[in-house]
């Protein structure tokens, strides 16, 4: 085992070494109400651990209401995420601390984990102001226009998460390509 240096400098040096340079800084919200419920087998360490390989989360919360079990809050706090109980509508609290977010220079991703249209005006400021859209949602009752006001959609079915493509993702593959693509029914295309 190497000898441990110790001083300021050193760990300064240290801690540097590790700083992630060119990640994405994401925030991750999620509609408790929503998404936290045994028909979607919501899994956010597994949520979390796809978020990381993509950039580093700097905020992570969950929006419950007030009656959220203690034993459900218990496991979000150690899950490494920030519970967030409301009083009074889910929904309004999420999107308003989301548009906060979307005016932070500290974030320039946010990832949301909810089917709920209400949230499509939230993606859509976010992208208006030049920051990364992700959505988790689940089926059935995943809002359209939800999914299509995000950059990337991760569709969880039966606690299986599956990307979509994006019509964005075939214009940039060109033309020739769009031969290759599934058919409706086929495979999760959207065009």
């Amino acid at each position: 085992m190497k000898p441990m240096k110790s001083g300021f400098d050193s760990i300064r040096n240290y801690l540097g070494s590790k700083k992630e340079k060119g990640r994405r800084k994401i925030a991750l919200l999620v509609d408790g109400p929503n998404m936290l419920r045994k028909e979607f087998q919501t899994n956010l360490e597994e949520i979390r651990d796809v978020l990381k390989d993509y950039g580093s989360i700097k905020i992570g919360r969950v929006f419950l209401n007030q009656y959220a079990s203690d034993k459900l809050v218990e496991a979000i706090e150690t899950q490494g995420f920030e519970p967030i109980i409301c009083t009074s509508d889910v929904d309004v609290r999420l999107a308003v601390e989301g548009m906060e977010l979307v005016f932070s220079p500290v974030i320039d991703t946010i990832a949301l984990v909810t089917r709920d249209a209400d949230f499509k005006p939230l993606l859509s400021k976010a992208n208006e102001h030049g920051k990364e859209t992700i959505l988790f949602g689940a089926e059935p009752g995943l809002s359209v226009a939800l999914k299509n006001s995000a950059d990337y959609v991760i569709i969880l079915k039966e606690g299986v998460m599956e990307h979509e493509y994006d019509s964005r993702d075939l214009k940039e593959s060109g033309p020739e390509d769009f031969s290759e693509v599934p058919l409706p029914g086929e495979g999760q295309v959207k065009l």
